[in-house]
């Protein structure tokens, strides 16, 4: 599958030539567990959605901008990418498995399972 983003535009053509893109996926419990241990998380959610509540430390890359902050995502560690509930990151993740960045992880479940199991929320654009 090739991807592309374009600003309010998420664009996928399907080629047989390709080989399946593997991305890594974790539930909440587990985001939870690598969160405490420091892990780096991305939100690529849009920003009011961001700013009305996200995973704390989070860091903010909306999906259309992710082709413009790849250095963002590039880490000798995991990088958790989530957004409201795993869709638009996993398209993240498989965009930049595209790139060469494997250490991205999608976060099954996105901010609203992260809500749902009870978690807190940070409001407002602050990490």
């Amino acid at each position: 599958m090739q991807f592309q983003i374009y600003p309010s535009k998420v664009l996928f053509s399907f080629s047989n030539e390709r080989p399946c893109v593997s991305v890594r996926e974790i539930t909440i419990d587990e985001l939870k567990t690598a969160i405490s241990n420091g892990a780096q998380v991305i939100d690529v959610r849009e920003s009011d959605e961001y700013n009305a509540g996200h995973v704390p430390m989070a860091q903010h890359i909306p999906l259309r901008s992710v082709p413009d902050h790849l250095e963002a995502f590039r880490s000798d560690a995991e990088v958790y990418v989530v957004c409201h509930s795993g869709g638009r990151s996993m398209r993240a993740c498989e965009f930049l498995h595209d790139q060469g960045i494997t250490n991205v992880v999608n976060v099954i479940g996105g901010t609203s399972g992260w809500t749902a199991l009870g978690n807190p929320v940070t409001i407002g654009m602050q990490p």
